[in-house]
């Protein structure tokens, strides 16, 4: 999978979950994820500005996007563990050991993606 395909397929889904937790209100998504209004907004932007540039983006402007908002759902991923509430913005807080890890992944990969897979793939061209 390269970059770009990785900005499309989860700037998607992100924004799906954004939808899904608008939908069902600041309850937990399917019994297991913790969904709040402002997680909601936070899904809908990161994912639709990931779609955005997977789907018309330069080259450029995926690895940058992907590779930064690597960096805030790692950090975001990070708080979240020792911050649950994430000071005050989510008032139900994390809840589960499972919207951290899938920060934490969404974190790792954006970084691999947007960082070491889009610039090796950019450098070096195929024949």
């Amino acid at each position: 999978m390269d970059t770009r395909t990785y900005a499309k397929v989860v700037g998607v889904i992100i924004v799906l979950i954004g939808v899904g937790g608008l939908i069902l209100g600041e309850k937990s998504l399917f019994g297991v994820l913790n969904i709040d209004i402002a997680e909601d907004i936070v899904h809908l932007v990161t994912g639709g500005l990931m779609a955005v540039v997977g789907f018309r983006g330069s080259d450029s402007a995926v690895r940058s996007v992907v590779g930064g908002l690597g960096v805030v759902y790692l950090i975001v991923g990070v708080v979240g563990i020792f911050v649950p509430d994430m000071f005050g913005l989510l008032p139900s807080e994390y809840e589960t050991v499972l919207d951290n890890l899938i920060h934490l992944t969404l974190g790792v990969l954006g970084i691999v993606f947007g960082f070491f897979i889009g610039r090796r793939t950019a450098d070096h061209p195929a024949s």
